[in-house]
């Protein structure tokens, strides 16, 4: 567990995702097959609320990804539902909701979220489809940015048919949409960190640890957290791609000040959700 690396520090998982237990096992299954690598949890609520309690976690930041735009709407009140009934047990949990390009109503999907209490909102380029900075997507950017919440972007991918999030993109919306906060995740460019570096420094953009401890050494952590800002980093698993027991043993042996561990685990997302 945690309090053998984190004894007393305040801990938030600021990515992960959940499906309903009627699901979850072909949502796993799809995951493996996507990335072609292990999934460590099942997917649940319910495990994730455990795996978190277990390891001094509290709270987590839960992502709906809307795989068409008919599903918008079911997805969001699930995880807004979800996020509800974790706060009700005194955790820190928050939701943020999906959004689909292909919606015919992004006012009303916007609106309807906002009633459920999601407090920003997930694009995951790679399945859906879609280019993060494609004309489709920037209603949501200017309602955002307007309403003064952030986005959440899956980031990067080394294989050509995935080229939907390079960071070059990222810049890009942010040069349409200034003073639109975003969270870029897995270091800013899962499995091609390196072409993260051209994000560094903006004064809009966080970061996320998910995916991506387990692909590199500690030392090469270490160097990309100081690169991409040691105040902009925020501890993730992805869940149920990794659980909080793995990732937070990886965190333990990344070059870090106590000041600097203590950013990465709690602050910097509690900055980034205001």
């Amino acid at each position: 567990m945690s309090d053998q690396f984190f004894s007393g520090e305040k801990i938030f998982d600021a990515h992960t995702h959940i499906y309903p237990s009627r699901i979850a096992g072909a949502a796993v299954d799809n995951l493996e097959k996507f990335y072609d690598f292990k999934v460590e949890g099942n997917g649940t609520a319910e495990e994730l609320r455990r795996i978190s309690a277990e390891n001094g976690v509290v709270g987590c930041l839960l992502l709906a990804v809307a795989t068409n735009a008919h599903q918008v709407r079911r997805v969001n009140e699930y995880v807004a539902a979800e996020a509800e009934l974790s706060r009700a047990s005194g955790r820190e949990t928050l939701a943020f909701g999906g959004f689909h390009q292909d919606t015919t109503d992004p006012e009303g999907d916007f609106t309807h979220a906002l009633g459920l209490g999601i407090r920003g909102f997930k694009i995951h380029p790679d399945i859906q489809g879609v280019n993060i900075d494609d004309e489709k997507l920037f209603p949501l950017y200017r309602m955002c940015r307007d309403a003064g919440l952030p986005v959440h972007f899956h980031m990067g991918d080394c294989r050509p048919q995935y080229r939907f999030s390079e960071a070059h993109r990222l810049l890009h919306i942010l040069d349409k949409f200034p003073g639109l906060r975003v969270n870029a995740a897995h270091f800013g460019a899962y499995s091609v960190w390196d072409s993260a570096s051209i994000l560094a420094g903006h004064p809009d953009i966080w970061f996320d640890t998910s995916s991506s401890l387990w692909a590199l050494s500690p030392e090469r952590a270490s160097e990309l957290i100081h690169l991409l800002g040691t105040d902009r980093c925020m501890f993730g698993t992805d869940y149920p791609v990794k659980t909080a027991d793995t990732e937070l043993r990886r965190l333990s042996l990344l070059d870090l000040t106590a000041d600097e561990r203590r950013a990465v685990l709690y602050g910097n997302a509690a900055n980034f959700l205001g």
